[in-house]
């Protein structure tokens, strides 16, 4: 049990530090809490209690030792299907107001409330009247497992991040109900013991999601602040070379000059050529150095007003010339007004449509979409390519990686600059890619930060301010 309590509490901890503004987050890390907490009671009751009374007697330490047995118990038993169920309405959100989602949380806690109030007290045989327990518990076990099972895989979470989650959590849970409350109902006590087996496979679970595919956004968070170190480096290195490579192009640029009027006075013709060629040399120098730094600088956002589907109708018009074959499928919902910079996110939507046109080589099918969640604004770019592999994939988002061929101007740079305008927006970038497929990639904007809004709602409130 020392192992469950301190792998438990490590979980809830790396949960909830990865993302503290998220509900899923930090409910999850609420039910891995209580799960340690009972854990911890363990621990004391067969561990450390007994080793301090046998070793160091101490009336006043083995009175306090006890009491955060009691509260540690507690706090297991009724926290952990609570704090489940409220992870399942989190995870897979329902539609309410904020008034609604409180008063949904005060009802979900009167049982607890009720237990504490009207059944007996802890002892170490009957920690809680399981028998009345049971009948709300156990529901809320049921009725969080099955929304958890329902939820459909979101726009950038693919079935196996779904499934690596069910895994993690759902075997150790629905063991606990069966061991923790439905047993110990019939007669069966301290069954608990048996739950080490299931917490530790959903924690094995854990740790591979943290290595392959993520979990709830852990590996995608190790992976921002890694790209987000690269990129600040590339912007510094760009800064230099462009300013001591921009020095030395302006003294060619002088001194070509200077040899091309005394090539043209003395009717040097072939001198003149060869000037012309080192001229034309030195511009090409300070054009490739002046686009990388333009693509690496540090981005200031300029905010302004825009319907976000006709920005990306707008960026798309320039490319229906160069589709030749690719059939393009657009749908995208008008009357989205948001704070966003339109230069920048024009720009970013630009590089992956550029992408996914040159990934097709002229035949394929082309997807822009613009669709709501309850909280985020997602614009997708799929197509029908040849798709990358995992390795691929998840270099496509450093600095100067590309996967097209040398011949090619490129400089892999299209997407770190996607995704560091999406960072300055408060929002995200996600690829999803697989060999002969095609891939997929979004934007996905928190509606809160670019306080976006249908044109029908600003007309409702409208009316009201002035009602």
């Amino acid at each position: 049990m020392l192992f469950v309590w301190i792998a438990l509490w490590a979980v809830a901890l790396i949960l909830l530090l990865s993302d503290t503004r998220s509900s899923i987050n930090r409910r999850l890390s609420a039910v891995a809490l209580c799960g340690g907490a009972g854990a911890l009671a363990a621990v004391l009751d067969i561990t450390f209690i007994p080793y301090i009374n046998a070793t160091y007697p101490n009336e006043g330490l083995e009175n306090a030792l006890y009491h955060i047995q009691a509260s540690s118990s507690l706090v297991s038993y009724y926290g952990l299907p609570y704090s489940f169920l409220l992870f399942a309405l989190a995870y897979r959100p329902v539609l309410m107001n904020r008034t609604m989602e409180r008063l949904t949380l005060l009802v979900l806690l009167l049982p607890i409330i009720g237990c504490l109030l009207f059944t007996s007290g802890y002892n170490e045989v009957y920690p809680i009247t399981f028998t009345v327990v049971v009948w709300w518990a156990v529901p809320y076990f049921a009725a969080g497992t099955v929304i958890v099972l329902l939820k459909k895989s979101g726009h950038y979470s693919p079935s196996h991040t779904h499934w690596m989650i069910c895994l993690a959590v759902l075997p150790p849970v629905i063991f606990a109900m069966l061991m923790s409350y439905l047993l110990p109902s019939l007669g069966l006590l301290r069954m608990w013991k048996y739950n080490t087996w299931f917490v530790s496979i959903g924690i094995a679970v854990f740790v591979m999601g943290l290595f392959t595919y993520g979990f709830l956004g852990v590996r995608v968070l190790i992976d921002r602040r890694r790209l987000d170190s690269t990129l600040r480096a590339v912007t510094s290195g760009t800064a230099i070379l462009h300013h001591a490579i921009k020095n030395d192009v302006g003294k060619m640029r002088l001194f070509t000059e200077k040899m091309k009027a005394y090539a043209e006075s003395t009717d040097q013709l072939e001198l003149l050529e060869d000037i012309k060629v080192v001229q034309s040399a030195s511009n090409h120098i300070q054009d490739m150095i002046s686009r990388v730094h333009r693509r690496t600088e540090d981005l200031e956002v300029q905010p302004a007003e825009v319907d976000i589907g006709e920005l990306i109708r707008h960026t798309l018009k320039p490319h229906e010339p160069l589709l030749q074959s690719i059939k393009l499928h657009v749908n995208v919902s008008g009357g989205w007004l948001c704070r966003l910079d339109p230069a920048q996110v024009g720009e970013a939507l630009n590089n992956l449509i550029a992408n996914a046109i040159d990934a097709m080589e002229g035949t394929g099918h082309l997807f822009l979409s613009l669709r709501e969640s309850k909280r985020e604004l997602i614009v997708e770019v799929r197509d029908t390519g040849p798709g990358m592999d995992r390795g691929q994939t998840s270099k496509a988002l450093e600095p100067f990686y590309t996967t097209k061929s040398s011949k090619e101007a490129n400089f892999g740079l299209g997407l770190p600059y996607a995704y560091y305008v999406m960072r300055k927006h408060g929002g995200s970038l996600q690829i999803r890619s697989k060999l002969g497929v095609g891939t997929r990639v979004y934007l996905t904007f928190p509606k809160s930060r670019i306080k976006a809004m249908q044109q029908g709602q600003m007309t409702a409130k409208g009316r009201d301010a002035h009602e």
